[in-house]
């Protein structure tokens, strides 16, 4: 705001002109609650709240209302354009400022000196920051179910949780990862993931073998469902078994529980004594269970709880892969380059300047001027060659070069 105060006896009252208030923040949050990103793919476009304009009297706009985008625990916020992260969200208290609201513009009464008493001069706010971006969620589950496509993960995942996975008798059904909660009496509860089955050839990228793996490395205990109704149920374990272990990162070795399903057909009840002796017999503990007839449920739930107990808290990140965040960036820098007809300054605090500067009044433009020169950049454009009368471009702005 451009105001000086004008009251009966205060004849030279002076710049009262307020500053304005900046925009809002978008801020990305973490709710535990969450266990998809399901929510946040319903909407596109998010927009925090413009700040308002100063006033007079010293009065100072109010800030625009940050926006807070709530997200699941796991979720990875990258620059959609570079796939730099931005942003990493694990703990429930996790939360990040992924984009800044626009700079509050000055009043006049912020320019004024001991030699320029009545500036006719203010700042207009800083325009919003625009972004594309990218979420991954890396689930971070206790438990993953592990086993061949249509062994029934889907079916259990929706009898001992609240989760309503996708449910058919073809194989990959299940196309994107399901979390499930368990509640193990009252008080004591675990998360289950649901993940893409496995084929052969997964640990070398077939069907949706990277998917899936990556998941499975982030759990502490793995369930292997065994489809009792398949041909050689044995032949299946020992196959998923040799993927886990040609992706070679420890998968093989993690606590696992081997869970005969479907005990409800007799060809599975016929198979049991038979893979108890032989699961058994290399190292691994074994179950027998029918989710459709709920059968085995409850001691598998009390079974899974208690390995879980057994292991002690990792100290490792989640994340298996390096995170890069996007670096901070130089404002100051500049470049210049030559178009077709004129030429472009880009850098992120002269744009910021153009943005916020009114080119109608002479002094602010004076002002602006001393920023050039003193940022080093009137002397850079002269040495590229610019001319008295050409174009310049700086951000949104388009000027005309003068002596």
């Amino acid at each position: 705001m451009i105001s000086f105060r004008r009251e009966k006896y205060v004849p030279l009252g002076g710049p009262d002109g307020g500053d304005g208030g900046r925009g809002g923040h978008i801020i990305f949050v973490v709710n535990p609650r969450m266990n998809s990103l399901n929510p946040v793919k319903r909407k596109v476009h998010y927009r925090a709240e413009s700040g308002t304009n100063g006033g007079r009297t010293q009065k100072t706009g109010a800030y625009g209302a940050d926006l807070r985008i709530e997200v699941p625990p796991g979720t990875v916020v990258r620059n959609r354009e570079t796939g730099m992260v931005l942003a990493e969200l694990i703990k429930d208290d996790d939360e990040a400022i992924v984009l800044k609201g626009g700079i509050a513009g000055r009043g006049n009464m912020r320019f004024a000196s001991s030699v320029n008493r009545a500036p006719h001069m203010a700042e207009r706010g800083e325009p919003g920051h625009e972004l594309w971006v990218s979420l991954e969620l890396k689930l971070i589950a206790d438990v993953g179910l592990v086993g061949l496509p249509n062994a029934g993960k889907s079916t259990l995942l929706s009898v001992v949780s609240a989760a309503k996975p996708k449910i058919a008798a073809y194989p990959f059904t299940t196309l994107i990862p399901n979390l499930g909660v368990v509640n193990v009496g009252e008080y004591d509860s675990f998360v289950i993931a649901d993940i893409p089955g496995l084929i052969e050839g997964a640990s070398s990228g077939a069907g949706l073998g990277h998917t899936f793996l990556r998941h499975i490395e982030r759990t502490k205990v793995l369930v292997h469902l065994i489809d009792g109704s398949a041909s050689d149920p044995l032949e299946n374990f020992a196959a998923i078994n040799q993927e886990l272990a040609l992706y070679d990162a420890g998968l093989e070795s993690k606590p696992q529980l081997v869970v005969l399903t479907k005990m409800d057909l007799p060809d599975a009840i016929a198979w049991e004594p038979i893979l108890e002796e032989e699961i058994i017999k290399r190292g691994y503990q074994f179950m027998a269970i029918s989710s459709v007839a709920k059968l085995g449920l409850r001691e598998m739930i009390f079974k899974i709880f208690q390995m879980i107990q057994d292991i002690p808290e990792p100290e490792f990140n989640p994340y298996d892969e390096e995170v890069v965040i996007q670096p901070e960036v130089d404002e100051e820098q500049f470049t210049i380059e030559r178009e077709e007809d004129g030429w472009r300054i880009r850098g992120v605090r002269i744009e910021r300047v153009a943005a916020m500067t009114y080119f109608e009044f002479d002094t602010t433009l004076r002002r602006f001027q001393r920023i050039l020169e003193s940022m080093g950049i009137t002397k850079a454009m002269a040495k590229a060659g610019v001319q008295p009368g050409d174009t310049v471009r700086i951000g949104d702005e388009e000027l005309e070069w003068g002596e």
